[in-house]
């Protein structure tokens, strides 16, 4: 069984994103009673999940300009949010502090995170600066924590960076699944902006025995399409108030994503409700 059987109760999973406000010290931050930002996280999760979700992660957004490698409040912080709210969950989750493999990784050991999203190989030109993590580092980080049943999902074609090698997709993706990675992301240039359907029909064709998932830009109108591919998806930016990033998620929105993807999954289409949006 791969990781996605493993961790979803049904196939071809839909995570939804749990962006948090800005972290203590972080350039978006604003002085907020820890309570009122806990009520807001448990009212995005709500809506997710009660719209039938199959999983979530959280994620410090908000912490723009993103770094290749954090402080030890960003982790805290979001451990702290994650403490507070999991109990609220009836899905699996994941967690990712941008852009940062080993502080990901912390907070799952100390919230019981059942998979990480990071670029754990290759090498990259971002608009963060280089980006080259170590592979080797990051599986034995993992298993100092004594958290090895903790998936692994590594960005092959991450946002905001191009490869510097002339490895194409495909070469990434083969070498990604050799190392012993759980499942493969494709994404697009930025947050909220479709990935290349070219490129994650090549990382499957070269890797059929690990799952790959589309990673952004995945909409109510595209999302059948994407799944008759993907093996799941990641979704965040569509999900919120006006496709807005940043603003909270939209419970209807939800609702209509889960309902345009269940053909593509097998399932039978939920009509909406009497007086909600077709």
């Amino acid at each position: 069984m791969d990781a996605l059987g493993r961790i979803f109760s049904r196939p071809k999973p839909i995570i939804g994103m749990v962006h948090l406000p800005a972290s203590p010290g972080q350039p978006r931050y604003r002085a907020t009673p820890f309570a009122a930002v806990v009520e807001g996280v448990r009212r995005d999760i709500d809506a997710l999940q009660s719209g039938g979700l199959d999983g979530v992660m959280y994620c410090n957004e908000a912490d723009l300009p993103y770094a290749t490698s954090v402080g030890p409040e960003i982790p805290a912080y979001m451990a702290a949010i994650i403490t507070a709210t999991r109990d609220d969950l009836a899905v699996p989750f994941g967690v990712n502090v941008l852009w940062d493999p080993y502080a990901s990784l912390a907070v799952a050991a100390a919230t019981g995170a059942s998979f990480v999203r990071e670029v754990l190989t290759g090498m990259f030109d971002t608009d963060m600066g280089m980006l080259a993590p170590d592979p080797a580092a990051i599986f034995a980080f993992r298993d100092r924590l004594g958290i090895r049943s903790c998936a692994l999902f590594a960005n092959v074609a991450p946002e905001f960076a191009r490869s510097l090698s002339d490895r194409d997709v495909a070469a990434r993706a083969r070498g990604a699944a050799y190392f012993g990675f759980d499942a493969l992301l494709i994404s697009g240039p930025m947050a909220g902006v479709a990935f290349d359907l070219a490129e994650l029909l090549a990382a499957q064709a070269a890797v059929r025995d690990v799952p790959v998932l589309a990673n952004t830009g995945v909409r109510e109108d595209n999302v059948a399409e994407t799944l008759r591919h993907a093996d799941g998806a990641i979704v965040g930016s569509s999900l919120k108030v006006d496709g807005n990033t940043w603003n909270p998620v939209d419970p209807v929105r939800v609702r209509r994503l889960v309902a345009a993807a269940a053909p593509a999954r097998g399932e039978v289409v939920v009509p909406a409700a009497v007086g909600e949006p077709a």
